[in-house]
């Protein structure tokens, strides 16, 4: 599609320290893009964002690429602890689970992957560094959830996605132990999550396990590692590979 990008400057900003190979997706959590794209916008707010994609396909333009964005904070991608230094991020205007949290229009996700494209075509981000917010920051944030169109993302070109049936044996909780839970840990780690195996699956795991459920599960997103969480995962990571 032709993407029409709309100049919004924000002044929230600072210096990279090295070209993006990274980009992160974000829903707005507000109850309107208007507001939305005001805060990105307010120096006092200390946020701001690459790019904001309205519902109905328009895209704004904030901060320059070039330049380091304030939207991903505290976290961690594939030992990368200071994601907004190689990232672009990308707000997607939905108000999210706390104002009426819906899916996201065809317009929207049309817009974002031929976004994402573009941002491609100038900078080298493979697709195991196309994320959600949440996966970088799985205990502080749940964005862009559960119901954003991975799949279709994936389908087009743009991230990873894995099919896979389920996985025998019991499924695994907080609480549970042992080298199943080693396991599981260590495939996290391996995908990008910054998850230790320690064998304990403790709060830190669930969260990490739910933020995986809201990209690549998405039939449930309670931290409770069942069969078919545990394939998509082992299939997430050998497509990663190829």
């Amino acid at each position: 599609m032709s993407l029409e990008i709309l100049s919004a400057p924000s002044p929230n900003f600072d210096a990279r320290t090295g070209p993006p190979d990274m980009i992160v997706m974000h829903y707005t959590g507000m109850e309107t893009g208007e507001s939305a794209l005001t805060r990105l916008r307010t120096p006092e707010a200390k946020v701001s964002s690459h790019y904001l994609v309205e519902e109905d396909g328009r895209v704004f333009s904030l901060v320059a690429e070039e330049r380091r964005a304030w939207h991903a904070g505290r976290g961690s991608w594939r030992g990368q602890t200071d994601c907004n230094s190689v990232s672009v991020g990308i707000e997607i205007v939905n108000p999210g689970h706390e104002f009426g949290y819906r899916p996201f229009p065809e317009a929207q996700i049309a817009a974002v992957i031929a976004l994402t494209a573009e941002i491609r075509s100038r900078w080298q981000v493979p697709d195991n560094r196309i994320i959600g917010h949440s996966d970088l920051a799985p205990s502080r944030k749940q964005d862009p959830g559960e119901l954003f169109p991975w799949k279709v993302l994936a389908a087009a070109g743009h991230g990873l996605w894995a099919d896979a049936d389920p996985a025998p044996g019991d499924a695994l909780s907080e609480g549970s132990e042992g080298v199943g839970v080693f396991a599981l840990q260590a495939g996290l780690t391996r995908l990008g999550y910054d998850c230790p195996p320690s064998g304990q699956f403790d709060s830190a795991t669930r969260d990490i396990v739910t933020a995986f459920q809201r990209h690549w599960v998405q039939s449930r997103f309670d931290g409770v590692a069942d069969g078919l969480t545990r394939a998509r995962l082992m299939a997430v990571i050998r497509a990663a590979a190829a």
